[in-house]
């Protein structure tokens, strides 16, 4: 099986993009998120900017006496992240200087949220708008999927906050994001929320962006190639082709409540002549491929499970859907993996010549 092989390169005027390293000599204790880059020493700076400390916590914050919605809210943040209370206040001060009396009426001076696609992890494969867009940003909150040659994008005056998610651990919930948009766009705020892949594809951003308009903020949403098609690129998988696959679905691996048994896995999902496209799929996928052949799926249907698509660490097993779910264990691929099934994978230059080859892992080097 050949080895890919991918060099990131830009060249001027557009922006320069570095390639991550691939070891660095550092292991902190008291650390970052747990999903920080283990390559990476600058995402752990990073994120150890924004890391609560007891002084932080304990440092004396007083507020009026008031119950009102969006104190609260600011109370909250103060707590947790003094360094973003202090960023409301300034601000604040500046719309409220530039607003000819109105500054605090509601309806003037508020602020943008652009909702932001960052593609599969190439950084090459932002949108010219959405590098226009990072660079303009007063605070960004990214997830773990964003990589460090998008976030040198963000201007030097910008504030970082990391919101990641995964199974098990979520550094902020859901609502906690919806209240961090609201409050800085209405202070005026040009806010951004980095999201991998495409924002309203299981990125959530459709919840995000119909809270946010609920409450009389403008956002706009800034599409970013999504996984499944920027890795069946990189991989030569044809999505849809003539002859072969006339549809295309794509599927989540998560149930709502966190369970191993994929919810969405019903008689019309083993149709041969479609294409299935598995986000976040990794724990649920023995169930799901058991579930499909028993719905009629030919057991030795082409399948792929790809690691980091389109990044320098990018690893990709290829093998028959009865077989995927035991190469991937032997190849210990972790989260983000993205996996693809239907006859179209073996159209694929990866793909062996015979199907009863052995699968093979291909690496990124």
């Amino acid at each position: 099986m050949a080895v890919v092989s991918k060099l990131l390169s830009i060249s001027s005027p557009s922006p320069q993009f570095r390639k991550p390293r691939s070891s660095f000599n550092f292991n902190p204790v008291t650390s970052a998120s747990p999903f920080t880059e283990k390559h990476s020493i600058e995402r752990y700076r990073r994120e150890s900017t924004w890391l609560l400390s007891t002084n932080q916590l304990n440092r004396p914050v007083s507020f009026p006496p008031d119950s009102d919605p969006s104190s609260i809210r600011e109370r909250d943040i103060a707590l947790l992240l003094p360094e973003l209370k202090r960023l409301l206040e300034v601000l604040r001060e500046k719309r409220e200087s530039g607003g000819g009396g109105a500054g605090g009426e509601r309806g003037r001076g508020l602020g943008n949220v652009f909702l932001v696609g960052t593609g599969p992890g190439d950084p090459e494969l932002l949108t010219v708008k959405a590098v226009r867009v990072i660079g303009s940003a007063d605070l960004l909150l990214y997830d773990r999927l964003v990589s460090n040659e998008v976030l040198d994008l963000v201007g030097p005056e910008a504030r970082l906050l990391y919101v990641g998610k995964t199974a098990g651990y979520h550094s902020r919930t859901q609502e906690e994001i919806h209240e961090l948009l609201l409050s800085f766009a209405e202070a005026g705020a040009t806010v951004v929320r980095l999201k991998g892949g495409d924002p309203l594809v299981f990125g959530r951003g459709g919840e995000e962006m119909d809270f946010l308009q609920q409450q009389g903020i403008e956002v706009q949403v800034i599409p970013g190639i999504t996984a499944a098609s920027g890795i069946a690129a990189e991989l030569g998988i044809p999505l849809t082709h003539r002859g072969v696959a006339n549809s295309v679905r794509f599927l989540t691996g998560h149930s709502r409540k966190g369970g191993k048994d994929p919810l969405f896995v019903a008689k019309n999902a083993a149709d041969p002549d479609s294409t299935l496209v598995v986000y976040m799929g990794l724990s649920t996928l023995p169930s799901l491929a058991v579930k499909l052949i028993n719905h009629g799926l030919p057991p030795d249907t082409p399948a792929a499970a790809v690691e980091r698509g389109t990044t320098p660490q990018q690893r990709m097993v290829l093998a028959e859907l009865k077989d995927l779910a035991d190469e991937i264990a032997l190849a210990e691929l972790v989260s983000p993996t993205l996996i693809v099934i239907g006859k179209v994978v073996s159209l694929s230059p990866f793909w062996p010549h015979s199907s009863k080859e052995a699968p093979a892992l291909v690496e990124a080097r």
